[in-house]
């Protein structure tokens, strides 16, 4: 490279190092590329983020190499809908192999040998108990015995640590809250790690350079929904890479619930992590999170996305059936929460003048969209409706959601205390719990 383009090429890449100064990038490598040849220049560009001032957890996975321990001690690698079935020798195995990379990966982390690209680097290399399993336990009557998924996350001990400048490294294996040891996959992991972190971005590893399209070109940038319906598909082909579909998997997850980009690039191409994140034009994939959601009141085109919302928990008993007329009525009662033109929460208030009170019902969050709490954003939206209204409190019934309320500050009461108009119209076979909220 000439000396004009090397320039050229480091004045280009300084507004995305300020960019991701800061940011907390959750980086998932998968066994097939810690196998790969290019293992090592990967290392020393998850280094070089780190030098940069960006916050980095690693999280590495290890199938190609614990089915290949496992066909060394003749122990055959048994699945469950893709899933790892891990029993007591399984296990054994995994901790083995699992143990092994996390040295390797420490050892490439910490080399300072001159004339290399780790020279002078001196990074701390934090692994610990941050993940808290459970087990997967029985599905279709097949049981996946040591095979866990996660928990919860200690997201305050992570912060901690990044905080103080090291590389948190984390593996496959995790410990349950009685003390055993399961066998996790490193896109759950990630996965939860990122979101709970609020990380900015998840980075994985495939074979190819990112999605390709029907001709073969990389899709430069996906919406979760195109995300999902191009993992429909691909799923259904033998000869996809293993790390393509779970990192798809993965983004899809991250993003809807709140991680704003995650990058697939080629584990087999030198520098495609930079290439991504520090040049105009990427070389891989993004699945990015769909335009800003926006709480606002609803309108009679909002009808169809409410009953698509709704028609599931009517169909459960949780709500009480509503007809398309009987919504239309009420729609300027309701909010809701679009996501890219999807009605992902709503919430109505219906006012009891007489009673000065205010009925918070039909509260509904899409199955996909409840990590981030977006209940409690609909509730608090009501309740500074109600207090504009001067309502001296609010009510709401309730058949499954007690303890949500209860957490809220609603307080149970009896029928007696309902409005006059409600109090008539109460189903005593439904036996619905009334909560109230003073205002």
């Amino acid at each position: 490279m000439r000396t004009t383009e090397l320039v050229d090429s480091f004045r280009h890449s300084a507004p995305y190092v300020n960019a991701h100064r800061g940011k907390t990038f959750v980086v998932m490598l998968g066994g097939e590329a810690v196998a790969h040849g290019m293992f090592r220049s990967i290392i020393n560009d998850v280094a070089l983020l780190h030098s940069l001032g960006i916050k980095v957890v690693l999280v590495y996975g290890a199938r190609p190499q614990i089915d290949a321990a496992l066909a060394q001690n003749d122990i055959a690698p048994a699945y469950h809908n893709g899933v790892r079935i891990t029993d007591e020798s399984t296990l054994k195995i995994i901790k083995q192999v699992a143990g092994s990379l996390q040295f390797d990966i420490t050892a490439r982390l910490s080399m300072s040998l001159s004339n290399t690209p780790m020279q002078g680097a001196q990074i701390n290399v934090v692994s610990g108990n941050f993940v808290i399993a459970q087990p997967l336990g029985v599905d279709d009557g097949v049981d996946f015995c040591l095979s866990g998924k996660v928990r919860r996350i200690d997201s305050q001990g992570l912060k901690r640590l990044l905080d103080t400048g090291g590389i948190v490294l984390m593996g496959p294996i995790a410990a349950s809250v009685t003390g055993e040891s399961f066998n996790l996959t490193a896109e759950e992991v990630a996965t939860h790690v990122a979101i709970k972190l609020k990380a900015d971005k998840i980075i994985g590893f495939s074979s190819r350079h990112g999605i390709e399209d029907e001709f073969g070109e990389v899709i430069a940038e996906l919406m979760p929904n195109d995300a999902q319906k191009i993992l429909s598909q691909l799923a259904e082909k033998d000869d996809v890479d293993r790390g393509t579909l779970a990192f798809l998997k993965a983004s899809i997850d991250a993003c809807r619930a709140g991680v704003p980009r995650c990058h697939l690039v080629s584990y087999e191409e030198d520098g495609a992590l930079l290439q991504e994140l520090f040049t105009r034009e990427g070389i891989g994939t993004q699945i990015v999170t769909e335009s800003a959601e926006r709480l606002r009141r609803a309108s009679i085109a909002d009808i169809g996305g409410i009953l698509n919302l709704i028609r599931p928990l009517e169909e459960q008993g949780v709500l009480v059936r509503r007809s398309r007329e009987q919504l239309e009525r009420e729609i300027e009662q309701f909010m809701v929460i679009e996501r890219d033109g999807l009605i992902i929460g709503c919430a109505a208030l219906y006012p009891f003048e007489e009673d000065n009170a205010g009925e918070f019902a039909c509260l509904v969050v899409h199955p996909d969209y409840r990590d981030d709490d977006r209940g409690s954003l609909l509730l608090k939206n009501i309740i500074n409706q109600a207090k504009v209204r001067g309502y001296a409190h609010l009510f709401a019934l309730t058949t499954r959601s007690i303890h949500w309320f209860l957490e809220h500050g609603f307080e149970m009461v009896e029928v007696e205390a309902l409005p006059q108009k409600k109090k008539q119209l109460y189903n005593y076979q439904r036996r619905s719990k009334i909560l109230r909220l003073e205002l």
